[in-house]
């Protein structure tokens, strides 16, 4: 059974900074790209950062660029988002997700395979 599990969210002042963890088990964490993903209160699932599952590529949403990293240690089967000076409009529910032989350039939701159940970041201005 494949499972997700996000941990690391939580409250900051802005220009802060959170670490997220997505824990993947039930599959071979290194033949998969691994992506984060996040949703504000009324918006739609943006795309924040995904990293490549071979050569470890990674592609940012412009809003994130320089300040959010996504890395992966493939002996934790474990992917991380670094989140540096955070602002409010970061404020979301962050989701990871997996995606079988998934490269940097999978930057659309719908073509991953499964899902975390989310954790919240909430940035204080």
């Amino acid at each position: 059974q494949v499972q997700l599990v996000e941990s690391g969210g939580g409250w900051v002042q802005a220009g802060g900074s959170l670490g997220l963890s997505c824990a993947l088990s039930g599959r071979t964490f290194s033949d998969y790209g691994m992506g984060w993903f996040r949703q504000a209160p009324g918006k739609e699932r943006e795309f924040v950062a995904v990293i490549s599952w071979s050569d470890g590529g990674t592609n940012y949403a412009d809003s994130v660029k320089g300040r959010f990293t996504i890395s992966r240690d493939n002996a934790k089967n474990t992917v991380y988002l670094q989140m540096n000076s955070l602002r409010p409009e970061d404020t979301a529910v962050y989701y990871c997700a997996s995606k079988y032989l998934g490269t940097e350039f999978h930057t659309q939701g719908i073509a991953y395979d499964d899902w975390g159940q989310g954790t919240q970041v909430t940035v204080s201005s």
